[in-house]
């Protein structure tokens, strides 16, 4: 964590020194300070500031690092540096990428660009990139990169240590080398650690690892990040259907996929995207809440609509109304943690139809047990505060059947949004509101109604 916030610190003083710059016009410490950043970083500071400012901050990067910057920002602000630029500083600026972040790129280029961009490529390049393209951006052919070293399992280790010296030069994050045989077929791995330990005269096939199994092309991205967080793994192969090697990835692919996925859990809760730009217009930003807004509306209505239904019992008993936002509150928090436990076991594999019993059991007990605690406390509250033991029986057996009803929503409503295809993260936070809400509302004004009146 000490390191974590230095690097926020260092962030946030190049940020401000950056601010200074640019409001005092001296564009030429700016640019000689971006100059010493990497792409990522460069890319973090544009995405730090607003179009105006963001636009003379992009005039300022070096050129040759436009490719790799605008693969590392947001779509959104991609985008808009995208639309400024000419036609031939974008073709400028594919040229070097790596086939994966190109075909990143690519799709967000307009459509005469972008056929500029395949002409301006030689065969074996456009090939390498067709690979890539051929499968979606969140699978295994769609993260892969092309650009890998091969060797046959029947030569030996002297052959390919002469073998990569010719070559000069290998690909970043290379720990492996990949084997196959004649038909392309991927049939293992020889780690870059055996081949400079073991005896140069050894076979390929006597020290390769045969354990390590190709990633199908059409994997999903979290299938990928699960496979290299079980395995330990710094790259893998992947193949096709036939298990011939199609490229590899790497674990820098990785965790763009980890964060990614993590952005995504946090800001689909809101209905927001992890794409969005943070500076983008006031407009655009209020178009894209607004629809999240107007679902919780309806919802809101409809606990609204259930209040009505007692309106009776509240005039009678004005106790009731100054209560009944801890029932909602209490089952709401209850059933959050439920619901956010389900969606991360759901990402990682870890829940489904053989285990989701036993959750349920455990997330049940647990909501009781806090139920009962929870209830005695606001129970003694209550009838402190309005001196009526009714109030405060009615009260805790609202709090212990909410509370449940929450457990059971914060599983259920995952798994079943799940099972029908839409994202949990997105859906799942309004829905489990719209049932605490309900449900709390409905038990403790019933039971106030059958009690007090």
């Amino acid at each position: 964590m000490p390191e974590e916030s230095a690097d926020k610190s260092i962030q946030q003083v190049r940020l401000q020194t950056i601010l200074d710059q640019l409001e005092t016009g001296t564009a030429e410490q700016t640019r000689k300070l971006l100059s010493s950043l990497n792409p990522a970083e460069i890319a973090h500071m544009l995405e730090s500031f607003p179009a105006g400012p963001r636009t003379l901050l992009w005039e300022l990067v070096q050129p040759e690092d436009f490719g790799e910057v605008l693969v590392h920002v947001a779509d959104e602000v991609r985008a808009g540096l995208i639309k400024g630029m000419e036609t031939g500083e974008l073709v400028a600026a594919t040229e070097g990428l790596e086939a994966d972040d190109l075909a990143d790129l690519l799709l967000d280029l307009p459509r005469a660009v972008g056929e500029e961009v395949l002409r301006s490529m030689d065969l074996h390049d456009r090939q390498r990139l067709e690979a890539v393209l051929h499968y979606p951006e969140d699978t295994a052919g769609g993260l892969m990169n092309v650009d890998t070293v091969t060797v046959r399992a029947d030569v030996s280790l002297d052959v390919v240590l002469r073998y990569l010296r010719l070559r000069g030069e290998m690909p970043e994050l290379t720990d492996s080398l990949m084997v196959v045989d004649r038909y392309d077929t991927c049939i293992g791995l020889l780690p870059l650690t055996t081949l400079l330990t073991m005896d140069p005269e050894l076979s390929v096939a006597a020290v390769m690892d045969h354990e390590v199994k190709g990633i199908p092309a059409e994997a999903s991205a979290t299938e990928v990040a699960k496979r290299f967080e079980d395995l330990d793994l710094v790259s893998a192969p992947v193949v096709n259907e036939s298990g011939q090697l199609l490229g590899r990835i790497t674990i820098d692919d990785v965790v763009d996929v980890i964060r990614e996925s993590a952005d995504h859990s946090l800001l689909s809760m809101a209905g927001l995207d992890e794409d969005d730009d943070i500076f983008a217009p006031v407009i655009q930003s209020a178009r894209s809440r607004a629809v999240w807004l107007g679902v919780n509306l309806l919802t809101a209505f409809l606990a609204s609509w259930v209040i009505g239904l007692f309106e009776n019992t509240i005039q009678q008993v004005v106790a009731l109304a100054v209560l009944m936002p801890i029932v909602a509150s209490m089952g709401g928090i209850a059933g959050s943690q439920t619901l956010i436990i389900v969606i991360r076991g759901l990402a990682m594999g870890r829940i489904g139809g053989a285990n989701a019993r036993w959750l349920l059991a455990k997330e049940l007990a647990v909501s009781l047990l806090n139920g009962l605690l929870w209830s005695v406390v606001v129970a003694a509250i209550a009838i402190a505060w309005f001196q009526n033991y009714d109030i405060g029986l009615v009260i805790a057996a609202a709090l212990i059947a909410n509370l449940a009803c929450a457990a059971l929503a914060g599983l259920l409503i995952p798994l079943f949004l799940n099972r029908i295809g839409v994202d949990p993260a997105l859906a799942g936070n309004v829905l489990l509101t719209t049932v605490t809400d309900v449900v709390g509302f409905t038990v403790f004004l019933g039971l106030g109604t059958l009690v007090l009146l």
